[in-house]
């Protein structure tokens, strides 16, 4: 791995950092959970228009496979990984780190730092990060809904159908296209690993969302039908 590679990944942790408390500032009545938050939606947004920006063929945007990595791939990549360290140990100072969260950021700065030191496969990790990240605003938005006080509001409902939309699309159909391609491919057994572990704990997330949805939408259909009886009697 280059230095100036390494000094862009100690750059990100710092300024993914400085980001989250410059953000704490401008919303110091809300919640250390609504700032990260916040931080999280930036990243995303800037993740995915440089993974946009780096691809290098867009009548095949995970191509070429297993080949050597551009100056703007590793760019993202690094960006992408300083992020993950800042957010891993944002999830530790607020003791919300669950066991799928804490999988899902190994798994994240082990692939990040693996295409970084083999300087290759980043046109699979920047397709990787493009299919994690293109739902996380929503992810986020939804939570940020509720805290701003419209939680069971249409509004939050369809932030949870976006979310669950684009996540499904991304995670459920993208993602085992990619896996498939990461492991036909001659990459390294440390990357193929890694895209065998995003998908596992995609594949966890999403049966989770379903369940989640699934409930949602039983209980504000059941609420509709509770409210019509007593629309009729007035």
């Amino acid at each position: 791995m280059e230095d100036y590679i390494i000094k862009l990944v100690v750059f990100g942790v710092i300024s993914w950092s400085a980001t989250f408390l410059l953000t704490r500032r401008i919303f110091p009545k809300l919640s250390f959970d609504f700032c990260s938050r916040v931080v999280s939606i930036i990243h995303a947004s800037s993740a995915v228009i440089l993974s946009c920006l780096s691809v290098q063929d867009w009548r095949c945007p995970v191509c070429p496979l297993a080949s050597k990595s551009s100056p703007i791939q590793m760019q993202t990549l690094a960006m992408s990984l300083g992020y993950m360290i800042y957010d891993l140990a944002c999830c530790l100072l607020n003791k919300q780190l669950q066991f799928d969260d804490s999988i899902h950021h190994l798994v994240s700065i082990i692939g990040f730092g693996a295409g970084l030191a083999y300087e290759k496969c980043a046109s699979e990790l920047i397709a990787a990060l493009w299919i994690t990240e293109i739902s996380t605003p929503f992810l986020h938005l939804r939570e940020l809904i509720k805290e701003l006080g419209y939680k069971d509001t249409d509004l939050n409902l369809v932030a949870d159908i976006s979310f669950a939309v684009i996540f499904t699309f991304a995670r459920m159909v993208g993602g085992p296209y990619l896996t498939y391609l990461t492991l036909s491919a001659n990459n390294p057994l440390l990357i193929k690993g890694m895209a065998v572990g995003l998908q596992l704990v995609s594949a966890f997330w999403f049966y989770k969302i379903a369940r989640i949805m699934k409930y949602k939408l039983t209980r504000r259909s059941k609420s509709r039908e509770l409210a019509r009886p007593h629309k009729q009697k007035k």
